[in-house]
């Protein structure tokens, strides 16, 4: 079974480049990121004619917005909200083996690193703590399952072009960084493309648009994640970062699609 997760940036705007995914990377569930896209505007046809006849979409106008199409049958679904905010970051859904899988758009949290002085940083830290409080409390570490999203937390040294440069920029700040970890040890989540890329190297999923050359200047983080729990972590088979989508025309996504497989 092969996992795409893609902080898409707008599904009406990037439906061509949505479908290249699927031609090209051949994958069995895509979680989106950043729909922004009402329910009832959601581009289903497309989709369904290139098999993704079975989807749990949750979105909002022009922000937000999360999504799972499927190949495979989803037997439950189901909608989470964090921080008393109705705002579409999270929806999950169960396959028919049994794995539950979840797409997550945790908060970008604006630009300033300080929760007294910048109200959207401190909604990205409760989101992520509210998290944490909840895999503990309504999942157990011993069912299959798969968290995947746009984290907007670039954890590791070398999940970041310059681990100096950046520790004071949201997304890789100490806290964020203490936050993301205290949530991936909730229930002993795995890493599942550093189980097969060595914290050594260097890996990213977003190159900002504000580059003037994103390819030359290579200065990416890694801000979108695929975590499985530990009676998945066996099962795990491969890995892709789609680097070259990051050019894809028209109008890219400044986020590339993360895939694994699992031999389920």
């Amino acid at each position: 079974m092969r996992i795409a997760t893609w902080n898409i940036n707008s599904v009406r705007l990037r439906m061509e480049l949505l479908l290249r995914l699927i031609d090209e990377a051949n994958p069995d569930v895509i979680c989106l990121q950043e729909t922004k896209c009402v329910d009832q505007e959601f581009p289903h046809k497309p989709l369904e004619e290139r098999g993704f006849v079975h989807n749990h979409v949750h979105g909002m106008k022009s922000y937000n917005g999360v999504a799972i199409l499927s190949k495979l049958p989803l037997e439950t679904r189901d909608i989470q909200h964090w921080c008393k905010k109705e705002d579409c970051r999270h929806v999950l859904a169960t396959l028919p083996n049994g794995i539950e899988i979840h797409s997550v758009y945790i908060p970008s949290g604006g630009d300033i690193p300080d929760p007294e002085q910048n109200d959207k940083f401190a909604h990205k830290l409760r989101f992520v703590d509210e998290m944490t409080e909840w895999w503990a409390a309504k999942r157990s570490a011993g069912t299959p399952m798969v968290v995947v999203g746009d984290f907007n937390i670039a954890p590791l040294e070398h999940d970041v072009w310059s681990h100096k440069e950046l520790l004071d920029v949201v997304s890789h700040t100490p806290v964020e960084v203490e936050k993301l970890t205290a949530m991936r040890n909730s229930i002993g989540w795995v890493d599942a493309v550093r189980h097969f890329v060595p914290e050594t190297e260097k890996l990213y999923t977003w190159w900002s648009y504000r580059a003037r050359d994103w390819a030359a200047s290579n200065r990416g983080r890694r801000l979108d994640h695929i975590w499985v729990t530990k009676p998945l972590e066996s099962h795990l088979k491969s890995h892709r970062v789609l680097k070259d989508a990051r050019g894809w025309e028209p109008k890219p996504s400044d986020h590339v699609p993360v895939l694994v497989e699992l031999a389920v």
